[in-house]
């Protein structure tokens, strides 16, 4: 079934595609939307979004079980990130979780949510659980400040960028001064039949607004900036939605392997972007290096302070240093790096030095 978010009968609204259809792009305005996200002066529609609802005494503990968080000890109202992964540990999901001591609510990206809900109940075996889909009664409003008026509702607080217990960052910089800290970022729960009456008159920005944050900020997307051979490492995500002190579960031994002896094949790299064609470059856009293919972009937006931005993917071994080449059709972009995962991340048993400064919290 298609969703179509009531709020794209606002005035200007035009519609989004891709992994962000049903929503709006932007109501007319992008750029002064970006600005007024940012400041707390508007909120964004996330209805789109998938939602799914795990209920039942055993719920925290068995989800605890099959996940990558600690989440046994997870209070009413708190929030965290988990990851469900493969054999292989790589990512098949990603998702925001907030308990409100009956039910705990994963709020995932929209083609996840049936799949989530499905695999979650061929797990369920004899425990005491109740798994649902519950995306077309449930969406997301998002903002990057608390909506004092919304405190009746349930609200998820992004951890990014901090290290969560049992996390370690990747990143080479100081903690203090990640871009992540000037993009809090609060998901609120609303059933869709009050989504119109709960935005009211607030300004609304679209998801090139968010976006366009979202990548400033450094804040992998599943299914954007990830592809069927993710693994947490390569998107820092070991800092967020890994424990890495937890009992088993799915995945462990790869994430464990990579972390202490051994290296992310691929890193995630933030990248200022030549700005003088007037354009972006698509998802999926080789890097060359040299005239050598070393990665690929994964998302790109026109952010109204820094200009062509995006986040990509690029081997390992790519020399922090040097300015890449984004190729996109006949069109070609410098592109300046900043490390989101280093070079070195990984193999922790024994280090004495490099790039990384990450630590358990």
């Amino acid at each position: 079934m298609t969703y179509n978010s009531l709020l794209l009968s606002r005035p200007g609204a035009v519609a989004a595609g891709g992994v962000d259809a049903g929503v709006a792009a932007h109501y007319g305005e992008p750029l002064p939307e970006q600005r007024a996200l940012a400041g707390g002066k508007a909120v964004a529609d996330f209805s789109h979004r998938g939602v799914v609802s795990v209920s039942g005494p055993d719920r925290l503990s068995w989800l605890n079980t099959l996940s990558s968080q600690q989440l046994t000890g997870l209070k009413p109202g708190e929030s965290s990130e988990l990851l469900l992964l493969s054999i292989q540990g790589r990512i098949d999901y990603d998702a925001r979780i907030i308990d409100d001591g009956e039910t705990a609510w994963l709020i995932v990206e929209t083609a996840e949510a049936q799949p989530l809900a499905a695999w979650l109940n061929s797990m369920k075996f004899m425990l005491r659980v109740e798994v649902s889909d519950v995306s077309e009664k449930w969406g997301v409003l998002a903002s990057t400040h608390e909506v004092a008026e919304w405190d009746q509702l349930l609200r998820w607080q992004d951890p990014w960028p901090n290290v969560g217990p049992g996390g370690y960052a990747y990143s080479p910089i100081e903690q203090a001064r990640h871009p992540g800290y000037e993009r809090p970022w609060f998901e609120y729960l609303v059933p869709i039949e009050d989504l119109v009456n709960t935005v009211g008159e607030r300004r609304l920005a679209g998801t090139m607004a968010s976006e366009a944050l979202r990548i400033a900020a450094w804040r992998p997307r599943l299914g954007v900036d990830t592809d069927e051979k993710s693994i947490p490492h390569e998107l820092d995500l070991i800092r967020t939605a890994v424990h890495l002190a937890k009992g088993c579960y799915k995945g462990q031994e790869t994430v464990a392997r990579v972390h202490n002896l051994g290296h992310p094949p691929r890193r995630l790299v933030f990248l200022h972007l030549d700005g003088s064609h007037h354009t972006l470059p698509e998802a999926g856009s080789p890097i060359h290096v040299e005239g050598r293919a070393v990665g690929t972009v994964t998302s790109s937006a026109l952010h109204y302070e820094m200009g062509p931005i995006a986040l990509a993917m690029v081997k390992r071994s790519v020399d922090p240093s040097i300015t890449l080449t984004v190729v996109d059709g006949e069109q070609n972009y410098d592109a300046a790096q900043e490390i989101i995962v280093a070079p070195d991340a990984g193999q922790v048993v024994g280090r004495q030095t490099g790039f990384i400064r990450g630590r358990h919290a």
